[in-house]
């Protein structure tokens, strides 16, 4: 009986065991390019800049603060639509708890990548708020490294984990005074200046962040998060020990020279952390759902044609569509809230479609490519698909990794999404609600 019982109990410890092992996801780089590989498997990241933010709160308000019940609620009616797109991968920040990136997964099948903002709204020191990180400062280094040390040691074990982030385009915090978008400056002389001044201090922390949480999880990329290009040569000398280059890029139809140029100068993958287009026309001064599924549908075709084993950079390992609902906090940040602001805060030309000389064309209320309801009396919302929900829908249904894959197969996909359908899905779903 005896010998029985320790069997018994050596079968549900190994069986447990098994169940709990964290995912080994690593970056394979060989002579067919950069992907990345999840427990052996190739992994083409299908991403999305997720939140949770009811009309009428803004950043100051924590999903992870509900109750638990709250939580699966909410968190089983979006995933449930994000599992139904196809996506694999929500990027989320560090509020959230363990438990809920493991539920997540073992609910939904959806992996997290776990992001710390490094300073990029300011940090903690000693009970006081600190607005401005200066990265050359020893107590901020101090700070930071204190909490990616902790948030490793927190996180490493925990099932649905895919990867850390670090940062948040910091890069552009060194010129903007706050954390609402502004307006970049041209002059290229100011840039260098503060990217030498304020910048090598910021990458060379966030190398030895990396080297913090590699001598905890091994297990676990590190990718950190820089607005465009920018100072991408201060990057290859001070950022030598993080695994992916992470990129929010607005650029329009196309990322132009992004693949190549990170190839050439930092041999990572490129992982675009945030892309993507407003659903609002400034022209015409009306939602203009086309327009926002044309840009999305475009760059994530030249995601997919830079994968690794294709005859182009083959260095994307994916990216996080931004965003999938509206922030009506977004504009004013905490003035507003009720109300889905129409001013656009930055102007670029890339975006044609609504663009004019003189004028803003960027809605950052706007970027969802699910429109939010308003609040129920329990404190749920609900979300209206767009057009671009629907596009992107069929667009991850491509397998980049799958055998024979060629760029024939990739532009005869693409061909084959129509925009129009896409919108009357949309205005479709939006009657059926009416």
């Amino acid at each position: 009986m005896k010998s029985i019982l320790v069997s018994t109990f050596l079968f549900l410890f190994t069986f447990n065991a098994c169940a709990q092992k964290e995912d080994t996801v690593s970056i394979l780089n060989n002579e067919e390019g950069i992907k990345l590989v999840v427990n052996e498997k190739d992994f083409m990241i299908n991403g999305m800049n997720w939140d949770y933010f009811p009309i009428g709160t803004n950043f100051t308000y924590s999903l992870w603060e509900q109750p638990d019940d709250f939580i699966k609620i909410a968190l089983d009616t979006e995933m449930s639509l994000l599992k139904e797109m196809g996506v694999n991968t929500i990027r989320v920040y560090s509020g959230i708890q363990p438990k809920w990136i493991s539920y997540i997964y073992k609910n939904h099948g959806i992996y997290t990548m776990l992001n710390h903002s490094f300073g990029r709204y300011g940090y903690s020191l000693n009970g006081n708020w600190i607005e401005a990180t200066d990265y050359a400062d020893k107590k901020a280094q101090s700070v930071l490294l204190s909490e990616v040390e902790a948030l490793a040691k927190a996180y490493k074990n925990t099932p649905g984990l895919l990867l850390y982030l670090l940062g948040n385009e910091n890069n552009y915090g060194l010129f903007w005074a706050g954390s609402e978008t502004e307006d970049f400056p041209d002059d290229e002389a100011d840039k260098k200046k503060v990217g030498e001044t304020r910048g090598r201090a910021l990458y060379q922390l966030m190398n030895a962040a990396a080297l913090k949480i590699k001598n905890i999880d091994q297990n676990h990329p590190i990718a950190i998060c820089n607005g465009d290009l920018l100072y991408i040569d201060i990057i290859a000398e001070e950022c030598k020990d993080i695994d992916v280059f992470g990129t929010n890029m607005y650029r329009g139809a196309s990322f132009v020279d992004a693949f190549e140029t990170v190839k050439k100068k930092l041999n990572k993958p490129i992982l675009f952390t945030e892309f993507g287009a407003d659903a609002f026309n400034a022209i015409t001064g009306k939602e203009d759902q086309k327009m926002q599924a044309f840009y999305m549908v475009k760059n994530w075709q030249e995601i997919y044609e830079n994968t690794s084993g294709l005859d182009k950079s083959s260095n994307a390992i994916g990216g996080f569509t931004f965003q999938f609902s509206d922030g009506w906090w977004k504009f004013g940040q905490t003035t507003g809230l009720d109300k889905h602001d129409q001013n656009a805060s930055w102007a670029t030309k890339a975006y044609k479609f609504d663009y004019k000389e003189g004028g803003n064309n960027m809605n950052e209320e706007w970027f969802g490519i699910t429109a939010k309801n308003p609040t129920d009396s329990e404190g749920f919302y609900s979300l209206q698909p767009r057009a671009a929900y629907y596009a992107l829908k069929e667009v991850h249904q491509l397998n980049p990794y799958a055998k024979g894959f060629n760029q024939k197969k990739i532009t005869k996909h693409f061909s084959k999404i129509n925009l129009n359908d896409a919108v009357l899905k949309a205005e479709k779903g939006l009657s059926k609600k009416d």
